[in-house]
Order: C-alpha cells, then sequence, then structure tokens
C-alpha cells in the first residue's frame, strides 16, 4: 500500500512538472555579486502597452516571490503608475535615487506560429478485424514568448545578473507570471547570488 501511494504521488508530481511551460533557457551572474535583504529593489517589467495587465502580473509575482526572500522589493507600476509617469527624465532621475537595484524584465519577442499536424492511419482491433482508418489532419497555433531579466547594481553601477527564458503556450498570463517568478528566484538561489545572513 505505501509503495501505491509514494507512485501516486510520483505522478502526480511528474504531471505538474511536465505541464511547465516557462522555462529558463540560460543565467549568468558577475562572480563577486550578492544581494542584501536590506537594499532597496524595484521591479520593471518591459513590455508593449497593449500587455499592461502581463506587466502588472510579471511585477507583482516577482515582487511576491523577492519579498518571501526577505528582500525590499517593490513593483514600478505599484509605486509610480503606468510608463507615462516615468517617461520624463526628472522622474527617472529621482526614483532612481530612492533604489540601490534595479531587475528589469523585458518582453523580447512575442510569435504566434500556426503548424499542420497531418492525417496518419492506425489500425485498430475489433473482434479479429483489422480496420485501416485515419485521424484526421487538424492546426495547431502556438504562442512562444521570449524574456530577458536584468538585475542591475545602482551603487556599483553595472549589471550584476541576466537570464534569459521563454514560455510556449502559457495557460494563463497569470500562470506565466507566477512559474517565470519562481524559476528566476530559483535560479538566483542556484547562482548564490542572495547573501546568507
Amino acid at each position: 500500500m505505501k509503495r501505491l501511494g509514494v507512485l501516486l504521488l510520483f505522478i502526480g508530481l511528474l504531471s505538474v512538472t511536465a505541464c511547465t511551460s516557462t522555462k529558463l533557457t540560460s543565467s549568468w551572474k558577475t562572480p563577486d555579486a550578492k544581494l542584501d535583504t536590506n537594499k532597496r529593489m524595484i521591479v520593471i517589467a518591459l513590455v508593449p502597452p497593449r500587455d499592461k495587465n502581463l506587466r502588472i502580473l510579471m511585477e507583482k509575482e516577482l515582487v511576491n516571490e523577492l519579498q518571501k526572500e526577505g528582500f525590499n522589493a517593490v513593483s514600478s507600476f505599484a509605486k509610480y503608475g503606468p510608463d507615462d509617469t516615468l517617461s520624463k527624465a526628472d522622474d527617472e532621475k529621482a526614483a532612481m535615487h530612492n533604489v540601490d537595484q534595479v531587475l528589469t524584465i523585458a518582453m523580447v519577442d512575442k510569435t504566434k506560429s500556426r503548424g499542420y499536424v497531418p492525417s496518419y492511419p492506425y489500425a485498430p482491433y475489433y473482434r479479429g478485424w483489422y480496420g485501416g482508418m485515419f485521424t484526421p489532419g487538424y492546426y495547431t497555433s502556438n504562442v512562444r514568448y521570449e524574456w530577458d531579466t536584468n538585475l542591475y547594481d545602482m551603487g556599483q553601477k553595472k549589471l550584476i545578473y541576466n537570464a534569459q527564458s521563454e514560455a510556449i503556450d502559457p495557460p494563463t498570463a497569470y500562470k506565466q507570471a507566477s512559474q517565470f517568478a519562481r524559476q528566476i528566484v530559483r535560479d538566483m538561489q542556484r547562482q548564490q547570488l542572495f547573501a546568507k545572513s
């Protein structure tokens, strides 16, 4: 009975991880980079204006994941509102004086593709008869997002972390944002970017 429970748990975990549509393709950090939880960080998502809801979700989820790790992170949309308030040079300078680190999430590409899956024959068995049948062909459409994440240290004025990721057919914008945020924070931990307290 115990084996059955372990097997069912394994199958459940496998099915959950198999459904992940967001994956990290590469990452990098400067060798001596460590993040201090006392420093203020702002998260800025750079997406086209028509994807404003995705911007809000990406920033919010990444801020939530960073705050779970003890960071003083804030969303640029929550703090400053839509892009037009940050477009003035004076506002940008004032905003950057209040933060120590800037984490940007840029949508590099969003492509839609359509493909055709041709019909193929198969032979089902019905009471001694092998029938020749075909599955019908069908069209599929995919949406692929490419993201580039950069973390800048404003005191040192340099890039200290970069990650590229992609999402293929995310079920919802919320799911994409939460998977993305978890993967970025996990990668930062793996890269030993968080200073040990």
